[in-house]
């Protein structure tokens, strides 16, 4: 109908996402309980400053390709709220995670499927839940079924941050491994480069007998000029360009002092 909105689109589990800013969504997965009320029907107010705890859920995914149900569909039956964050596990900026541990309070648990999709590191990891604890906010891993809540769970939570980090230096350094052994075969790492050897030269040569611009060959080979400047240092030539600009610039100064 006219000026009536359309419905946000529902998961599959018939919870309605809500869109938020930084390509961010919330969930609202559990429906609030029904306040109780009197024989006389009035609604019986809590006190003041007493509210419901509750547990709020954070997804990470690094690319927006990645699609977060694995972890929605665990979260949705354990938390009121579930908030999405698209970032590297890397970033030094992670503004949904920053207003998701602001807005805890007393008594409410932070709730993730894995610690890597929390923490950047083991530190960041320990950081973080003493930052929770002295808050009394609790911090639950679902797939470890670690609650800092308990004394068990926060000495086990210990023992895995520090496990995840030590996990991701030995990958890092495999990775390093694999990209030192592959250079020592002789395999060129990153983008295939836009000219062959043997046209670098031929346009290298081309440029000293004729006297012409690099840029004006370089866009008969379909590249920009500093391309096939670069060319020129990798294959260990000298821009003929340049020479002929130091050569008459020489020979200009040595007039002068004529």
């Amino acid at each position: 109908q006219p000026g009536v909105m359309p419905a946000a689109p529902r998961t599959a589990a018939g919870h309605r996402l809500k869109p938020l800013p930084s390509a961010t969504h919330r969930l609202q997965a559990r429906p609030r309980p029904a306040t109780p009320r009197h024989k006389s029907g009035k609604s019986r107010c809590p006190a003041r400053g007493a509210e419901t705890p509750r547990s709020q859920g954070y997804v990470r995914v690094s690319t927006s390709s990645q699609v977060p149900d694995r972890q929605l569909k665990q979260l949705e039956s354990e938390c009121d709220e579930v908030s999405i964050e698209i970032a590297p596990g890397a970033a030094r900026s992670r503004p949904v995670f920053d207003d998701v541990i602001a807005s805890l309070k007393a008594g409410d648990c932070l709730v993730v499927l894995d610690l890597d999709r929390a923490f950047r590191s083991s530190i960041d990891a320990i950081l973080t839940a003493n930052i929770l604890r002295e808050r009394s906010v609790g911090f639950r891993i679902l797939s470890l079924d670690v609650d800092t809540r308990t004394p068990e769970g926060e000495m086990f939570y210990g023992l895995v941050a520090v496990l995840a980090q030590y996990e991701r230096r030995i990958i890092s350094r495999r990775t390093r491994e694999g990209l030192a052994a592959a250079r020592g075969r002789g395999v060129r790492l990153g983008r295939p480069t836009r000219l062959q050897t043997d046209v670098i030269r031929d346009a290298h040569a081309w440029i000293a007998e004729t006297g012409l611009p690099s840029r004006y060959v370089a866009a008969l080979l379909g590249v920009s000029r500093i391309t096939l400047q670069r060319g020129f240092r990798r294959v260990g030539l000298v821009n003929p360009t340049a020479r002929r600009s130091a050569d008459h610039s020489q020979a200009r100064h040595v007039i002068t002092v004529r």
